[in-house]
Order: C-alpha cells, then structure tokens, then sequence
C-alpha cells in the first residue's frame, strides 16, 4: 500500500494555489511549478531567452546566495511529503534544495510573506536532475504557505505538498450545511477496489471535472462482484442530501450505485451497516441528485458503483454535528504552529474546553 495513500495535493490549483513571488524566474515562470500534469518536452525549441522549459527555471546566478519561490497552499493542512519534480532539467536542475513553511491567516501580500518568520520543515536536500525527487516531511503543524528554495539556481519542473487537509473550524460553522466529502472540507479518501484509469479521490476534488481523466474509472470487471471506493467525511456529520455525476462517462458509466455509512475500518471490506441510499440506476453523462431520508450521524461512507465503471464526482450535503465540530476544533488547535498568536472566538473557546 502505498504510504501516500490518503493524501492529497495541498499545492494544487485545484484547490486555488498560487505562486505568490519569486526572485527569478529568467528562462521560465514560476507559476509553472504547480502545473497538474508532468512536464512537458520539445527538444530545439527555442525562445528570445533560450530552450524553453515546462517549469520554473533561473538565470544562472553570478553572485552568492540561492533562489526561491513562495507558494500559498491551496489548503491549510499538516504536510506528510513534498515532491520536487526535476523533470526534463538535466544540465540546469539545483545541485539541492530546502522547503520551509509558515501559518498566516487571511490574505497576506507578497511583501508580508518574503518578510515573515520561517520554519523550516525539510533540510537543504541534494537532487537529481529529470527526478521526482520525494521527501519526508516529519511536522505535525498546520500550515498555509511553505517557500521552496534552490541552491544555487536551476530549474525545477513541478512542486507537490502531499498532505492532509485541516480546515478552520470557524468557517465551518458560519457556513451551516457543507459538503462533508469536500477535500477543501477535510475529508479523507480510505481506499477503492480499483483506480486503473484514474483515482477514485479525484471525486473528492473541487470543481467541475472538465473530462474523464478528472474522475475515477475503473478497468472492466469480467469476474463477479462490483467496485467501489470509501472515505472518511471532513467533520462528523448527518447528511441530507448526495450529488453523484457522471458527465463525460458516455459508454462507461455505471449501471447502479449504493450509497452507505458504517466504521472505517470495515468499509474496505463491506457494505456500512446504514443505507443512505439504496441500490439505484443511474445514467451516463448526467448529474444525479438523491434525498436522503436517514438522521444518523455518519463519519464514513462507502459508494459502491455495479458492476463497475466511472463517475467524475461525489459530493455529500449535511450538517456537521456538534461532537464532529469539537472533535475538529480540537484536531485543528493542537496542529497550530503559532497558538498564542491565534485569536478566537467564544464558540470556538468553548469547543476547546
């Protein structure tokens, strides 16, 4: 299994990251680091300043020191591993490189960032060129920027923050109902039957997938039985409602799918012992929408598709309960970096207490 099972792309632009600034991006753009494919490639292909690379490339540095690019985390969570993808920089990728991070609420300037007070959370790290190089990261914290530096200069291809979202439980609440199988929402994916074509967390993604390859498809099944995939809601909480879309998926499409809750630990296995909604039809390319006639409060939930096939997303209505509020409260203050820097309020005191 592998040890990024779980884990999602807080750097993603899928959930609205951003390259804030860097000092240099010469030969090629800094917002190229967190582009969602792997980099791409022409060889003799040149512009007004040289070949012209997929990532983000200096100017080969004259004078001593290192270059860097700030990035604002798409969401604020604990980062588990970084990936620093040098791929296709084979003469001109950094000799190493270091990521720090830091926690800044609201919507700090370029200048506040470059200014701020830095942890940093993995070493100076040595690289190799055209490499997805991958490295542990052993903070527990909370962030929502981090800043990637490389030493002397190069370029680098494409930036990841694997990790798991925490989301602020005061905005939580002020929004009342939420998808609870948002990722932006905290939610974690637990495991499918098979993501041949495409992982079964991309239903978990924001937005409008924009084609196939933006949603879960499974291989075709030729034994019995039916796939599925299961995950861990953001927050606790007592559904009212599920949108379950299958636009694009034209001849591949499920023929009927189950929506049901139970333990985490067995809905890898089985069916959850509550049926939220029960064995139904669907159609290809349509978007679905089911009430659900169920008051239990539920912290995990599996989606079954039959006998196999591919959805773009799943999203889960509800109410997050009180104890699923203070259980996220509390997950949330004991991952802050910076608790006597952090105002709160009342509702959230309490919840603390």
């Amino acid at each position: 299994m592998s040890k990024n099972l779980g884990l999602i792309n807080l750097a993603s632009r899928l959930l609205g990251a951003g390259v804030i600034s860097a000092n240099d991006d010469f030969f090629a753009e800094k917002e190229n680091l967190l582009g969602e494919n792997r980099a791409k490639f022409a060889s003799h292909t040149f512009g007004h300043k040289g070949q012209i690379y997929d990532g983000w490339e200096t100017r080969r540095r004259r004078t001593p020191g290192n270059d860097w690019a700030i990035i604002r985390l798409g969401a604020a969570g604990i980062i588990k591993s970084v990936v620093i993808d040098t791929g296709n920089f084979v003469g001109n990728f950094p000799e190493s490189a270091s990521v720090e991070a830091i926690a800044i609420e609201g919507h700090p300037s370029s200048d506040e960032l470059e200014n701020a007070n830095w942890e940093r959370i993995l070493p100076q790290s040595s690289l190799k060129g055209d490499f997805e190089n991958s490295f542990d990261v052993l903070s527990t914290k909370r962030w929502t920027h981090v800043r990637l530096s490389i030493y002397p200069d190069g370029g680098v291809a494409r930036f990841r923050a694997l990790g798991v979202v925490i989301p602020d439980p005061a905005w939580i609440i002020a929004r009342g109902e939420i998808d609870l199988a948002a990722v932006e929402n905290g939610s974690v994916f637990i495991g499918s039957s098979d993501d041949f074509y495409s992982s079964a967390s991309n239903a978990m993604l924001p937005g409008m997938h924009q084609n196939q390859s933006q949603g879960w498809e499974t291989r075709r099944r030729r034994g019995d039985g039916n796939d599925w995939f299961a995950l861990n809601l953001g927050v606790e909480g007592n559904i009212s409602a599920v949108e379950m879309d299958t636009t694009h998926f034209k001849g591949n499409a499920p023929g009927w799918i189950s929506l049901s809750a139970g333990e985490e630990k067995s809905l890898s296995k089985i069916v959850g012992s509550i049926a939220l909604i029960s064995k139904v039809k669907v159609q290809p390319d349509t978007q679905h929408r089911f009430i659900v006639d169920n008051s239990s409060a539920v912290s995990s939930i599996r989606l079954d598709v039959y006998p196999d096939g591919g959805i773009g997303r799943l999203r889960v209505w509800g109410r997050p309960t009180k104890a699923g509020i203070k259980a996220l409260t509390q997950q949330w203050w004991n991952s802050l970096p910076n608790q006597k820097e952090v105002k709160i309020s009342a509702v959230l005191k309490d919840l603390l207490s």
